[in-house]
């Protein structure tokens, strides 16, 4: 079962009270965006600037077009409907994410950069996970560490 999977609680609800909450816990600025079925929320806070990539449905997923029970094709009302109940799941997740990770921060029991690690935008515009999972699969593929600091290795790794 996932969170709020039946939530009635609209999209821009969502949107507009992850807002507020990043106001609340003290960010500086807030922005929202969309293309296709990619959603972005940008936000900066004590001068770190965080970006979460929300993958929306597409109305062409499997679990939009048919019914779960017996995999027959939905009307094209329902199809809309499980649509709009698909996005506003997404929100109401990453709303829950946002406020756990601040509230966590907030009461002490994290730090703000181990708890958005991976959604920093570091420098060149990638987000800290973009620019190390690759590494990390690539440490675990052979097995082996990269060096400590690899500009002072000679170029032999």
């Amino acid at each position: 079962m996932k969170y709020a999977e039946q939530t009635t609680v609209s999209s821009e609800r969502s949107r507009a009270e992850i807002e507020t909450i990043l106001g609340r816990y003290g960010a500086s600025s807030f922005a929202y965006m969309w293309q296709g079925t990619t959603a972005l929320i940008l936000f900066e806070y004590k001068d770190k600037r965080i970006k979460f990539v929300l993958n929306l449905p597409s109305r062409e997923d499997k679990t939009i077009k048919y019914t779960p029970e017996r995999g027959t094709v939905r009307s094209r009302e329902a199809q809309e409907k499980a649509y709009e109940q698909a996005v506003r799941q997404k929100w109401r997740a990453l709303a829950l994410v946002i406020k756990a990770k601040l509230e966590a921060v907030e009461s002490g029991i994290s730090v703000f950069e181990e708890e958005f690690m991976a959604n920093i935008v570091l420098p060149n515009g990638q987000t800290t996970a973009e620019y190390m999972i690759p590494q990390i699969n690539e440490a675990y593929r052979l097995n082996k560490m990269p060096p400590l600091l690899p500009m002072l290795d000679g170029g032999k790794s």
